[in-house]
C-alpha cells in the first residue's frame, strides 16, 4: 500500500495522528524535502528507508512506489495533498500498475496562515466565498482564471506560489478591481518556528516583500477579512431560529 500523507503546514505537531501512525509504520518514506519539515521523520522507525523527492523526478519517484506491491510506503506531501501536491499523477501511475494507495489530509499552509493572523475567511458583509489560485509560472493558468480575471469578484483570496511575483501580482490584482487599500498579508512559513508575518495593502504588497526578502515559501492573502468591519453571524443571532433553538424577539 501507498499512504499519500499530508505533512501539515510546518510545524511538527500539526499533522494528524493518523498521518503519524502511518510515517511510524512506513518502510519507505520518500518526503518532499523542499518543503516538509524534515522533524517529522522521527516517527519513522530506524529502519525505514527515506528518500527526498527533492531530488528526484517523477520517474524516480514512481520507480520507489512501484515496491508498494510488497511493502508499505509513505509518499509525504506538505500541507494537504490535494492543493498543489502533484499528487495526481502519481495516483494514476500507482492505478495503472495496479497498486493499492489511499490519502490521509493534512493542514493546508492555508489554515495555517489563518491561524497565525488569527483571521477569519469568510466573514459576514466582507467575503463568502475563498478564492485559492497562483500566479501563472512554468505551470500555466486557464485563462478565465488570471489573477486579474479572479479579482473581479473581489471575494477573500488565498495566494499560493507567487511570492517572487509579486510586483506583477500587485498589477494584476489593482487591474482586476481590487483597490489599493484594499487589506493585504504575507504570512513566510505558516506555523514553522521562523514564521513571519508581514501585514500591508494590495497598493503595497511588493514594496513589503522587498523589504522582507520575501521571494518564496510565502502564502498570500487578500481581502478585508483582514480587517475589522464585518456583520455578526445570523447563526447565534437571539432571533434567528435554529433547529436547537427558538429565535426571540
Amino acid at each position: 500500500m501507498v499512504h499519500f500523507v499530508g505533512a501539515g503546514s510546518g510545524a511538527v505537531d500539526l499533522i494528524t495522528i493518523r498521518g503519524m501512525k502511518l510515517i511510524s509504520k512506513a518502510d519507505i518514506i520518500v518526503y518532499a524535502g523542499s518543503l516538509v519539515n524534515p522533524e517529522l521523520l522521527s516517527f519513522a522507525h530506524s529502519d525505514a528507508k527515506v528518500y527526498n523527492s527533492a531530488r528526484m523526478t517523477l520517474g524516480e519517484v514512481l520507480d520507489v512506489l512501484k515496491e508498494g506491491d510488497t511493502k508499505n510506503i509513505v509518499r509525504l506531501h506538505t500541507g494537504d495533498p490535494s492543493v498543489y501536491g502533484a499528487v495526481r499523477e502519481q495516483m494514476d501511475a500507482l492505478k495503472k500498475m495496479g497498486i493499492e494507495y489511499d490519502v490521509c489530509p493534512g493542514v493546508s499552509s492555508m489554515c495555517g496562515a489563518a491561524a497565525s493572523l488569527k483571521a477569519e475567511y469568510t466573514l459576514p458583509g466582507v467575503s463568502q466565498t475563498v478564492i485559492i489560485t497562483r500566479m501563472e509560472g512554468r505551470t500555466p493558468v486557464p485563462e478565465k482564471e488570471k489573477i486579474k480575471s479572479l479579482a473581479a469578484h473581489n471575494a477573500t483570496m488565498v495566494i499560493f506560489l507567487s511570492a517572487a511575483k509579486t510586483k506583477e501580482l500587485q498589477n494584476e490584482l489593482i487591474e482586476g478591481g481590487i483597490s489599493g487599500d484594499t487589506k493585504a498579508a504575507i504570512v513566510y512559513k505558516a506555523t514553522w518556528s521562523d514564521e513571519k508575518i508581514m501585514r500591508c495593502t494590495v497598493g503595497t504588497l511588493n514594496e513589503t516583500a522587498l523589504q522582507n526578502n520575501i521571494t518564496k515559501t510565502a502564502l498570500i492573502l487578500v481581502g478585508n477579512f483582514l480587517g475589522d468591519d464585518y456583520s455578526l453571524s445570523k447563526l447565534y443571532d437571539k432571533t434567528f431560529t435554529t433547529q436547537f433553538r427558538e429565535g426571540v424577539s
